[in-house]
Parts: C-alpha cells; structure tokens; sequence
C-alpha cells in the first residue's frame, strides 16, 4: 500500500480527479482483509552507508549541514551521475530518483555532503574487515562480532552458515512506540501509522534468512518479546515456520513490576522457542517455577596445566614433562619422563608420528602439569583425562583437563554417574538425578530479574555503561542451555546481538563444562536517540570519528566483551565480584576464550572485477572452514594451506595442492578459484573424501553479492 500511495501522488501531480478516483478504490479494497496476520510487505527498506565512498552510479542522499536538524534535510534519493574536482573539493554531479521527470532535476553536492543509501534490492558487494580480537583460548575455535546493519550480516551467513546454525537467540526491538529502534534510517514513534507493518515487514525479512541458516535436523529458535508485539509475533512465526512445534514461555524479569495507569503491574515478557526437526528441551535439576536448583551441580574438570608464578617450571620441575600425540589424529599417545631443571624442551625427541605438548603459557613462558606422569598415566587409562584438538602452528598447543579426586570420589560412591564416552576415551559424566525435571512454560527465577543481573552486571564489566533495558545473564544462558547443554561445539547465533550478552552467557556455558561452542554476534554502531540530538547540535554526522566512538558496538558490545574475556575492564582495573548461580567464580578470571570483531565493508564492482578484493573475503572463508587457526589473508600465485581450509588460487598448481592437502589431516574444506568448469571438477575428484570443494569465481566478491532478491 505505502507503494501504491507513492505512485498515487505522482498521478496526483497530472490528473487530480484521476488521483482521487484511485483513492476512492483503494480505500475499499484496504477494508476488504483476508483472515490472518495483514500487513504490508513492500514498506521500502533502505540502509545508509557512512564512510562507503561516494562513486559513480551510487545512490545517495544529502546528509544535513553540521547543525541542522535531519527533519529539515532533504530525505529524497539521488543518483550520481559523475564525480569531478574542483578546487573546493570533489564534487558529485546528481539526479533525482524516482520521478517521472527525473532527467530534468539535477543537483551537485560536495562529495563530503552526502551518504551512500542501499535500498532493498540493490546488488551488494561485502567483505569484512577486522577491527581487533583477543586470544586466551589456544586452540579454541573463535567467537565473532560482526558489526553491520543485520540484514546484510544474515545474508552473508548464508554463505558461511547456511544450515549450521544450532540455536539462533534474538532479542528484537519491542516497537513500543518510544522510538526504541529504526526504520529507513528513522527512529519509529508511536504516531507513525504504519508502525505495525514496519516491525513485521522487518521482523519477516530477517526471520526467512534466520530460517534457512537452522539446522533442519536439529535446532532452536528463541525469541523474546513483550506484550506490545507477541500477539503479531505469534502469527508471524505460525506462517514462517509451518509444520514445527512452538510454544511460548512467560518469564518473570521484573519482580517489582513496572507500573501501568489504570492498568496491572507488568513483572514478565514472553520467549517463543520454535524447534526446529528432532531437537528436544534438556531436563534438568530445575522446572523453572517452583523447585529452584540454585546451585545445581556440575562436573567441574580442572585445566591440566598449572598458572600463576608457583605454576612455573622453575618451582615445580619435577612436573614438567611431555605429553605425545598423534599427528594424525591428534589423539593421546603417550605420556613422557620429567625433565632434569637443565634440560631444554627442545632436545626432547617425540616417538615417530607425534607431536610433543608441554605446559607452555600464553606468552611463552615454562608452566607446570598438574599432575605426575604416573598420576596423569593412570588417569588417562580410566577416562578421567578429556583434551581438546591439536593445533600444531601454535606451538602444539591442546587445551588439556582432568577429574579432581573429589568427582573421581563421587563418581565410586555412585554420587556421579558415567553416562558414556567422548571419542577420545574419557568419560561423559554428571551428577546422579542431575536431570530430572522439565522445565514449566512459567518461569520465574531471581536469577532472570534484568535490573538486579543485566544493568548492574554490566557495569561491572563496562562501568558507566548505558544501554536500555539489557537481558540478564543468567536469563540468556538458561534459555540456551536447555538445548546446547549435550552439544559442547554448538554454534549459537545472534543477529540482534545489543550488548553482547548472548556471546558472554555463551562463555560462560563452555566454562561451566569445558565446551567448545561459538557464538556469532551481529550487532551495528548506532547511537540513541539521545545522543543523535546532541551529536548533530555538536555539529557531528555520522561517519565522523567521534560519533562511531559513541556508537553501541564500539563503546559497549566491544569493550563488555574484551572485559569478559580477559577478566579487567576497559581501563584495565580487575572486575570486582562474583557470577552467581551456577558456577559462582570470580569475574576477574575471565574465560579461555578467542573472540574477534569484524566490520562489514561495501566493495565496488570495480576492483571485484579486477581480482582487488581477497583481503576482505578472506575473513569469509576462515569463518565457513570454522573460524579455528590460522586465517589465509593474501591472494598467492598458487596456493596456500592452513590449518582447516585451503586455497587454490591457480588450477596450474592442483597437483602440489592436492599433495599439500593430503598432509594436513585438519583441513575441512578446499577452496578453488575458477572460472573453468573441467578444472574445478578435476580437482573435486582427486580431494581426500574427508575435504568438502568449494568453488570461488575470479571476480571474488561476485560470490557473495547480496540484497539481489535471492532471499
């Protein structure tokens, strides 16, 4: 309808009694509405692009003078006909769009005066770039944050992820009238008329994609909302995910209540769970309403290798030993002798096909085992030793765990049962009666109160922090747990991803049981509302270095998640206090994690075409082989190996490719750039069967074009 209005005053402009005709009509068809949820699809849907350079044929918009207020700019889409210098400047040369008589309404404006606009279907070439990352996690997989409008995030993860995702957390805005999010660039009021049909038009884009990157045969959509749109949620979910199983959960996050005039006090918001193929709730030790597991135990595994200053050789030498293994399949070998003091680690000859791993710390340093080699001998026979995967680029790290006697003790008194084996050897185990309960779809834990354990949690991490209404932490790692629990390399996604809380709930899900899951984090660079207003009085615009620096995912998302990580806040002071809950550990700890932070970019079809544009894919393909190792980062005459993905760039050097491939038993997938259909196919028939091809055309960004109507 809003595209019917548009076309309705340009015929207004010609033929007024035309023009009211088709009003008349279109009014009578609109009270005419089908059963079910109606709204309006085609609501444009553009994006701005600050810092994108202003090129030829771009469309764009004038930005305001320094100053002004946007509601006086000019909001309509130009096209730019040419770029020229003068002697102010560069200065863009324009046409009006979208008007009939367009060719006559020209402008020119100074290139610094005006802001790249990407509408719905316009052809996109993105890349990312990074923006910093921190590493405490060896050999880890990493966590991302991608900062970019979520749209065009989610439809780069179709490349990456499709089909991949096990549970997707999303948090949307709750359209409460407030302008508590964006439009078209505009914040959303409660006077704009078609308030509901923006939020569900943007709400049903960003949901299809979501739904082609779940896994199909086994995965979990989690939707919070409250009672301003979970009416319209519900049917929109009803239509989108035909044939899977929903439900809705009312949780208590406000034990106070937020008063209502005339109305009853508000305490709760709803979660919708849609789920998706064979996945099923995990029981546990907590229904969520009247029996509360407060501390409901956890099989706590101890980090083999020893830190702090009496965790170094040079106090402990007798426990400084190595441990062997496989190359080929990074299991357990065997375990070695300790080393005299003098010795050097170097001299150590590992047995044929192993690798040696010694108790090295992140900064290079002799650590300490925790364990004797007779001990951790023994251990390992019964199970009581789990390990991660070998990376052999970085100093043949593996991060490496083992039962303390209190669980070993339980576990002979019958207190922890075994419940199977990992395929390494060692025991899957849990506290006896651990899970024995379902949860109710009422749930009502001090622990989910979002004033007690979102905004003052976040502060601790982030201090003087401001941010709306933020989840608590202890809410998100609930919700998630109930379906990631039995799956330690879970990949978790987040495309409204605000302060970061889903990634931190995440870190804290592995710290709590050794797991290996990653979180992908979508979240963009606006300011409030607030701040907006006092931003343009200051003279700033978007784009201009400080207002980013005020923007959610450089003063908030990024800081909160370094803090998280590494225990210290952005000053570097220790975070003071405790988690609470389960696993009540000190914050200052941190967790042994690897994160990185990427900014989504917008590329020209220009250096695409001409093989410019590897560096800002490269970030792609890492992510698609598992976001683990090493990150190949430049485009080679022939090829380059890492530690789970190849790439060829030249069909010339296949056969050292192949034979490159063959020796790296971690690689996953090969990527061959080719334009040449035999070649690529020659090269799928002689890759190991354990390697997936992938091809990339020469013009590499066209590999990833978005916002083409695909979706």
């Amino acid at each position: 309808m809003s595209r019917l209005s548009n076309l309705l005053r340009q015929v207004e402009r010609q033929d007024q009694q035309l023009a009211a005709d088709l009003k008349r009509e279109m009014e009578a068809l609109a009270g005419r509405r089908a059963f079910g949820l109606n709204f309006e699809r085609h609501i444009p849907e553009t994006v701005e692009l600050p810092g994108r350079p202003v090129r030829r044929g771009d469309k764009v918009r004038f930005l305001p003078e320094r100053g002004e207020k946007p509601s006086s700019v000019d909001r309509r889409l130009w096209r730019v006909g040419r770029v020229r210098r003068t002697d102010e400047g560069r200065v863009a040369d324009l046409v009006l769009q979208q008007d009939p008589e367009a060719e006559h309404k020209t402008a020119s404006r100074a290139v610094d005066d005006l802001v790249v606009i990407a509408e719905f279907r316009d052809p996109i070439y993105p890349g990312l770039v990074s923006t910093g990352k921190v590493e405490r996690g060896g050999d880890k997989p990493f966590h991302t944050v991608i900062n970019a409008e979520n749209f065009h995030a989610l439809q780069v993860l179709l490349y990456t992820h499709e089909g991949k995702i096990d549970a997707i957390y999303i948090d949307p805005p709750y359209n409460s009238g407030a302008r508590d999010w964006k439009y078209n660039n505009d914040y959303v009021d409660g006077d704009d008329a078609y308030r509901h049909s923006k939020w569900l038009a943007f709400m049903e884009r960003r949901l299809l994609i979501a739904k082609r990157l779940l896994n199909p045969v086994k995965s979990v959509l989690i939707v919070t909302i409250d009672e301003k749109e979970y009416l319209r949620l519900g049917l929109l979910l009803e239509q989108l995910f035909t044939g899977c199983r929903i439900q809705m959960v009312s949780s208590v996050i406000n034990p106070k209540g937020s008063p209502r005039r005339g109305e009853f006090s508000r305490a709760e918001e709803y979660l919708f769970f849609v789920y998706i193929g064979d996945v099923q709730v995990v029981q546990s030790a907590d229904d969520m309403l009247h029996h509360e597991g407060a501390k409901r135990r956890e099989v706590r595994w101890a980090g083999l290798r020893r830190n702090g200053a009496n965790g170094r050789r040079s106090a402990r030498p007798n426990l400084f030993y190595p441990i062997f293994f496989n190359e080929s399949n990074g299991r357990l070998h065997s375990i070695g002798a300790s080393l005299p003091r003098n010795a050097k680690r170097t001299e150590v000859r590992p047995p044929t096909g192993t690798l040696a791993v010694f108790p090295i710390g992140d900064k290079g340093q002799e650590m300490t085992w925790g364990l004797q080699p007779q001990t951790l001998q023994a251990h390992h026979a019964k199970g009581y030793i789990r390990y991660g995967q070998l990376n052999a680029s970085r100093n043949q790290q593996v991060a490496i765990y083992y039962l303390p006697s209190g669980p070993i003790a339980d576990i002979v008194s019958g207190a922890i049962v075994v419940t199977g084996r990992e395929t390494t050897g060692a025991v899957i185990v849990e506290y006896k009666g651990a899970r024995s309960l379902r949860p109710m779809t009422v749930w009502n834990r001090t622990s989910h109160s979002a004033s007690d354990h979102g905004a003052s949690l976040l502060r601790s991490f982030v201090p003087n922090s401001s941010f709306p209404f933020p989840k608590s932490l202890y809410a998100v790692e609930d919700a998630l747990r109930f379906f990631v629990k039995d799956n330690p390399a879970a990949i978790v996604l987040d495309f409204f991803g605000g302060s970061g809380t889903t990634l931190h709930a995440v870190l804290r899900l592995n710290h709590q049981d050794n797991g290996r899951r990653k979180c992908i984090l979508g979240t963009n660079n606006e300011v409030s509302v607030d701040e907006q207003s006092r931003l343009r009085e200051e003279g700033l615009r978007p784009g201009d270095p400080d207002w980013e620096t005020l923007g959610i995912c450089e003063s908030l998302t990024k800081p909160r998640i370094l803090a998280a990580v590494t225990g210290r806040t952005p000053d570097g002071s220790p975070i003071e206090g405790d988690y609470k809950f389960i696993d009540e550990v000190p914050m200052a700890k941190g967790f042994e994690e690897n994160v990185e932070f990427f900014t989504m970019i917008y590329e020209a079809p220009r250096p695409v075409a001409h093989h410019r544009a590897f560096e800002v894919i490269a970030p792609l393909l890492w992510l698609r082989a598992g976001s683990q190792g090493r990150r190949i980062e430049k485009a080679r005459h022939d090829f380059d190996v890492a530690d789970t993905y190849a790439v060829l760039f030249d069909l010339d050097a296949s056969r050292d490719f192949l034979a490159a491939i063959a020796e790296v038993q971690s690689v996953r997938i090969a990527f061959v750039v080719t334009d040449d259909d035999r070649g690529f196919q020659m090269v799928c028939g002689e890759l190991p069967a354990r390697v997936e091809a992938v091809r990339l055309y020469e013009s590499y960004l066209t590999n990833f074009t978005i916002n083409t109507g695909r979706e």
